[in-house]
C-alpha cells in the first residue's frame, strides 16, 4: 500500500443498527398481524366450518338429521320467558340468539354446537362439564357468556378472542387462575368469579378492561386487592366479601367510579382514610366483629350507606372450631367441592344481595345488622 493513500472506513453507531433493526421487526410483526387479521375476517373459515358440517351430517342416519335440523331451527327462535325483565339490559327480542344447557347429565357440550356461530348468548349452568370446547374462539358474535355452578377447572386462553363480550360468569366453578388472554376482551362490562375457592390472584392484563362496571370475586382466597383492580377506572361496584384480606391499599381512591364497595367476611380490622376521596361512593358493607378504626366521613355520611353485618356467635366455643375446620378446609382445598357446598354459598350470597337491596330505598340504615338462623321442626 503507497504511502499516503486514503482508505474510508465504514464507521457506524450500534444503537442505530439496532434501532433500524426495532423498526423492521416491528413492520414485520405489524404485517403479520394484519395478515391473521384478514385471514380471519375472510370466508375461508366459514366455508370450512360449512363443508365440516356437511361432512358431519353425511355420518348422520336420516332421523338425527331430522333432530338436528329442528334443534338448530329451534335455536334461531327461542327466546328466555323472562325477556320481559330484562329487554332493556339486552337487545331486541327478535335479534337475540341464545343457547341454554341445563341439568347434570351434561358432561360435555352437543357436538353441534359448532355450527351454531351465530349464537349471542351461552348460558349454561348445573351441568358436570368440566372444560370450555376448542371451537369456543369461533363464536365471534358472542356478548354473553354465563357458565355458572358448573365444574369447569380452566379457561383457554382463546377466550380473549371474544372481542365482543360483554358479560362473563364463571361462577361456583373450580377455577385456580384467570388467563392474561381475557384482558383481550375491552369491551367486557361485568366479571363474576365468585366461589371458586381456589382462586387467589389475577393477572395483571386484566389492567386493561376499562370498560369493566361489575367486577365480583367474593368467596375466593384472595389475601390483597388484585393490582388489575385498581386500574379498571371505570368500575363501578367492586364486591371482594368472603376473602382472605388483612388490609387494603392506601390508593383505592384510583376507583373514582366506585359506588358499591363489598368488604364483609374478611380480616379488616380497619379501613383506609382514602376511601373518604371517592365522591362516588354510595354504599359500603363491611364485617363488625373484627373493625375498630372507621374513618368518620364514612360511617357518619349522610350520602353513604355504611352497613355493619355482624355473625351472631353464642360463644367463643364456636368460633374456635369454626377456625379449626377452616384450616381442615385448607389443608383439602384441592378436593371437589361438594354440590351442598356450592348450593349453600350461592343461597347466602343471593340472601345477601336481596337484603342489601331493600336498604337502598331507605333513607337510613341500621347501625349494625345481625344474622340470625333459625331452624324448625316440623
Amino acid at each position: 500500500m503507497a504511502l499516503g493513500r486514503k482508505v474510508d472506513v465504514p464507521v457506524s453507531d450500534v444503537s442505530l443498527i439496532r434501532g433500524m433493526w426495532e423498526v423492521r421487526v416491528k413492520k414485520h410483526r405489524h404485517t403479520q398481524k394484519k395478515e391473521q387479521e384478514r385471514i380471519e375476517q375472510s370466508a375461508l373459515p366459514k366455508i370450512d366450518q360449512q363443508w365440516q358440517y356437511r361432512i358431519y351430517c353425511k355420518s348422520l342416519q336420516t332421523k338425527e338429521l331430522n333432530l338436528l335440523h329442528h334443534y338448530l331451527e329451534r335455536s334461531l327462535t327461542e327466546t328466555q320467558p323472562c325477556a320481559e325483565a330484562e329487554q332493556d339490559r339486552r337487545e331486541p327480542e327478535q335479534s337475540r340468539l341464545i343457547f341454554q344447557l341445563d341439568g347434570e347429565q351434561w358432561m360435555d357440550f352437543p357436538r353441534e354446537l359448532q355450527w351454531m356461530t351465530y349464537l349471542k348468548e351461552w348460558h349454561v349452568r348445573g351441568t358436570r362439564i368440566c372444560r370450555l370446547p376448542e371451537y369456543l374462539a369461533l363464536f365471534t358474535q358472542l356478548s354473553v357468556l354465563q357458565i355458572p355452578k358448573n365444574t369447569i377447572a380452566e379457561l383457554p386462553p382463546e377466550i380473549g378472542k371474544l372481542t365482543g363480550l360483554r358479560e362473563l360468569n364463571v361462577s361456583y366453578n373450580r377455577l385456580s387462575q384467570v388467563p392474561p388472554e381475557l384482558g383481550d376482551c375491552e369491551n367486557l362490562k361485568r366479571l363474576e368469579l365468585t366461589g371458586n375457592h381456589n382462586l387467589s390472584e389475577l393477572p395483571f392484563e386484566l389492567s386493561s378492561l376499562k370498560q369493566l362496571l361489575h367486577l365480583d370475586i367474593a368467596e375466593n382466597c384472595f389475601r390483597s386487592i388484585p393490582i388489575c383492580a385498581l386500574r379498571m377506572s371505570a368500575l363501578q361496584l367492586l364486591d371482594l366479601s368472603h376473602n382472605r384480606l388483612g388490609d387494603l391499599p392506601q390508593d383505592m381512591d384510583r376507583l373514582e367510579q366506585l359506588v358499591t364497595l363489598f368488604l364483609h367476611k374478611n380480616n379488616l380490622t380497619y379501613l383506609p382514610h382514602c376511601l373518604t376521596k371517592i365522591s362516588t361512593l354510595k354504599m359500603i358493607v363491611v364485617s363488625g366483629d373484627d373493625l375498630n378504626s372507621i374513618p368518620t366521613r364514612l360511617c357518619r355520611n349522610p350520602e353513604i350507606k355504611f352497613i355493619r353485618l355482624c355473625d351472631n356467635r353464642a360463644t367463643a366455643e364456636i368460633k374456635k372450631k369454626e377456625e379449626e375446620e377452616e384450616k381442615k378446609k385448607e389443608k383439602n382445598r384441592w378436593r371437589e367441592p361438594r354440590e351442598e357446598e356450592v348450593k349453600k354459598d350461592s343461597g347466602e350470597k343471593e340472601f345477601i344481595e336481596l337484603y342489601l337491596n331493600s336498604l337502598k330505598d331507605r333513607e337510613t340504615v341500621p347501625e349494625s345488622t345481625t344474622k340470625v338462623s333459625i331452624s324448625c321442626l316440623l
